[in-house]
Parts: C-alpha cells; sequence; structure tokens
C-alpha cells in the first residue's frame, strides 16, 4: 500500500448523455480529514461512491485502501464506513439492536463488547434502548457514524453527514471524527458547511466532475485571487443592493453590522465603493474567506455550464 489510502485518477462517469464526474484525480493521505465541496450535481456523491465501490467508473483507474477499485471493490466495501446524508438505520428498533443488527453483518468476533464499547465512545450508552425513530436529528447521526465506525474501518466516507442538524449537534459530531482523525482513521466528508469545511485539513471543490481548486483552507483562500473589502456603518442594505448593480462586484452581502464585498478586479472595487456609496461607511481590505472562495465558485463556474 502505498501513503495514500485514496489515489484515483482519470475517473469519469456518465449517467445517459450527462457526464457527472470528468476526468477526476484525488489522493488523500492516511489519518487526513478531506472536505468535499461543490455544488449539487457537481459529482461528489457520484465520486465517493466509485470510491467505495458502489458505482463502477466509466474510465479511470486506482486504488482505495490499496485495492483496486474496479477489480477489488469488494474487499473495499469490508474496510470502509459510508454513511449518506439520508439515516439508512431501522427506526422500529432499538439503537443497540441496530447496532447489533450491523454488527452481525460484518461478523465481527466479539459483537457485544464491540457494541458496548461504540455506544460509550460515542455517548449512546444512556439511550441503547431507544427506538432509533424516536432520536433526535443529532443522535441520528451520532447513531449512523457509530454503525459506521463499528467494524473499525480504515477509511470513513460521509457524505452531508450533517444536513439538518443544529449546530451544537453539528460541533459534536465533527470533534467525534477528530478524535477519530487523532486515532489514524482517514475520512472524506462532502458538506456544504464553511465551517465545517474549515476543519479538513484539506478541501476540494468540484465543478462539472472536475476538481478545480484543492489544498488547505487557508491556502485555497489565500490564492483564490479574490478582493475582499469589508464596511462598517449605517443603512448597509440600501449600499449592498446598489454595490450589487455595480461593475466588478461579484458579491455584497450584509453580516450583521457589517458589509462585505468581492470581486477579482482591485481597482475596480476601489472604484465601487468610492463611488455613490454613502461617506458614512469605513471601509478595509481584509483576507478572503473560505466561504467568499465558495460563493465565487458557484458564480463563475455557473456561468461556464
Amino acid at each position: 500500500m502505498t501513503d495514500f489510502i485514496i489515489d484515483v485518477h482519470d475517473l469519469k462517469k456518465s449517467f445517459g448523455t450527462r457526464r457527472v464526474v470528468d476526468g477526476l484525480t484525488l489522493r488523500v493521505k492516511g489519518g487526513e480529514i478531506c472536505g468535499f465541496l461543490g455544488a449539487n450535481g457537481s459529482g461528489k456523491t457520484t465520486t465517493i461512491r466509485m470510491l467505495c465501490g458502489l458505482l463502477v467508473p466509466d474510465g479511470g483507474s486506482g486504488t482505495c485502501l490499496g485495492h483496486d477499485i474496479i477489480r477489488e471493490a469488494s474487499l473495499i466495501r469490508r474496510e470502509i464506513g459510508y454513511m449518506t446524508q439520508k439515516f439508512s438505520l431501522y427506526e422500529d428498533l432499538t439503537v443497540r439492536e441496530n447496532l447489533d443488527l450491523v454488527a452481525s453483518v460484518y461478523q465481527m468476533a466479539n459483537p457485544r463488547e464491540g457494541v458496548t464499547g461504540i455506544m460509550e465512545k460515542m455517548g449512546l450508552a444512556d439511550r441503547h434502548d431507544q427506538l432509533a425513530g424516536e432520536l433526535s436529528g443529532g443522535w441520528k447521526q451520532r447513531l449512523a457514524l457509530a454503525a459506521c465506525v463499528l467494524h473499525q474501518p480504515k477509511l470513513l466516507l460521509l457524505d452531508e453527514p450533517t444536513a439538518g442538524v443544529d449546530a451544537k449537534a453539528r460541533r459534536e459530531f465533527w470533534d467525534l471524527i477528530h478524535d477519530m482523525a487523532g486515532e489514524g482513521l482517514t475520512t472524506l466528508v462532502s458538506t456544504h458547511y464553511m465551517d465545517e469545511a474549515e476543519r479538513c485539513k484539506t478541501v476540494v471543490y468540484l465543478a462539472n466532475g472536475r476538481i478545480v481548486v484543492q489544498g488547505g483552507a487557508d491556502d485555497v483562500s489565500a490564492h483564490s485571487g479574490l478582493v475582499i473589502f469589508e464596511a462598517t456603518g449605517e443603512d448597509l442594505d440600501t449600499v449592498s443592493r446598489h454595490l450589487r448593480r455595480t461593475p466588478g462586484v461579484e458579491a455584497a452581502a450584509v453580516f450583521g453590522r457589517a458589509l462585505r464585498i468581492a470581486g477579482t478586479d482591485h481597482a475596480a472595487l476601489e472604484i465601487a465603493i468610492h463611488s455613490g456609496t454613502s461617506g458614512a461607511l469605513v471601509w478595509h481590505e481584509v483576507e478572503p474567506r473560505l466561504e467568499d472562495v465558495f460563493i465565487h465558485m458557484l458564480s463563475v463556474k455557473g456561468e461556464e455550464s
């Protein structure tokens, strides 16, 4: 096995006449948390399903956990944990019964010990006899994660795992992921939440089935080519509406008492903020955030498609 848990090259996948993944190359090192970003339909879920052997690529090659993704897909599936966005366990079974069932599927040597241990690790021990269908969204996701790692996989594939979950539950969920990463578990996670993406060691942005940006969150932001100005003052909503119609301004958004505008032309942005905007506003150039880059990519790739 190489140093890369995921090492795939030029993957392609079409459904009918639509090319969903188009020449994707990806490498993820062991113990790394890699964030998968992109608009709906960008190819994230299809890529994840090819990596875990649920879909066969139309072209390309590579390995996952050292196994060929085409010829050894069954071996890959035994060594990964795959969590879909939709809760897929049995709602009419208790927490323990669901985990007992998963343990039997993987033919674990010590299923009772394994189930008890994972419930304690995930904070589910006090809810062992509660029906899964009665759990809140956050606890359902925690149960789903427990089921994914019960058999001690070497790679965790998470497809928008915290969609619709409240902020506190999301943070606790990510704390668990980081705890497991510290123990050596490699994770590939797709998400639309920028605060989650910023917790990943590497972020990968997909558009039209291709990787267009990848690297550390800070590096991606720093090399985006975006220029950001931020202002504080009064009547920000009126100013933002005006700036959205001004040449050179890609985005203008109000966050509380601050207004942020973004673009790639520094001179054009300076002209925009000094022409027709309120003199009471105080402007400062600031560093782009990952969310700024994400919105920029959505805008650019939307215009190209």
